[in-house]
């Protein structure tokens, strides 16, 4: 595995029901083969400033958005690998930076800001967290989730998210991945990532169950619900629903 990695694609995402998912699987399954991390828990500890400047910004923002977060596939041990990202958005398009680390190194450039290694993507995360200060874990968020590709579209990616939960208590990748729930028992998450336009009959099948792209944050939410649980007002659109960017 690349200690390194760059990404620039377009990603939507859809809320779907266990049904939608059912029928639209039945369409799109035989073009799908797992990915390499197929099915797993995914724990997302995502970084913040104390008065959660950057969530703040990326909700606040029209055209420009960024995240900060150390990703794991499984509760994480000392020894496991995982993923430091700074994940931006601009224009429709997601821009993202990845650096492979043990937890153990991890957790000493989050305490201490000693690199692992020296590279340019290391450097510019490094560059992102000392701009803000060097952010704290403020919220984890874990799901079970399954991911495909298409050998015919190698740049496309296909997530299904369930179960997608969050807390703000035990903010480490090695305490496991409990914590309450962000949507309804029976949603799931698709998001579609892809470098390009997506696929005829990707598209085709989308069409014909009328799954249509929408916008979901996971840490948005979550931290939209923490404000809502502390009596704060939060954005709503039309009927009544939370807005949250996509990012």
């Amino acid at each position: 595995m690349d200690a390194t990695c760059i990404f620039k694609r377009i990603e939507k995402k859809y809320l779907l029901s266990e049904a939608q998912y059912e029928t639209l699987f039945q369409r799109i399954g035989a073009h799908l083969r797992p990915d390499e991390f197929g099915r797993s828990t995914v724990l997302s500890l995502y970084l913040d400033t104390p008065d959660r400047r950057i969530i703040r910004n990326s909700i606040e923002a029209a055209d420009y958005k960024e995240k900060l977060r150390l990703r794991s596939y499984g509760t994480a041990g000392a020894d496991s690998t995982v993923f430091l990202e700074l994940k931006k958005k601009y224009g429709g398009v997601v821009y993202k930076r990845r650096a492979a680390m043990t937890l153990k190194e991890a957790e000493r450039y989050l305490r201490m800001g000693i690199k692992p290694y020296e590279s340019q993507i290391m450097s510019e995360l490094d560059w992102a967290m000392r701009l803000y200060g060097r952010p704290k874990a403020a919220m984890l968020i874990a799901c079970e989730r399954e991911a495909w590709f298409d050998e015919a579209h190698p740049d496309l990616r296909l997530t299904f998210d369930r179960n997608i939960r969050c807390r703000e208590t035990e903010l480490r990748l090695d305490r496991g991945s409990a914590g309450a729930p962000l949507l309804p028992k029976d949603t799931v998450l698709l998001e579609i990532k892809t470098a390009g336009a997506m696929p005829l009959w990707l598209a085709d099948a989308l069409d014909a169950e009328g799954i249509l792209p929408g916008s979901f944050s996971k840490y948005g939410e979550a931290y939209l619900r923490t404000l809502e649980e502390r009596d704060h007002p939060v954005c709503l659109i039309e009927g009544g629903q939370r807005h949250v960017v996509n990012l």
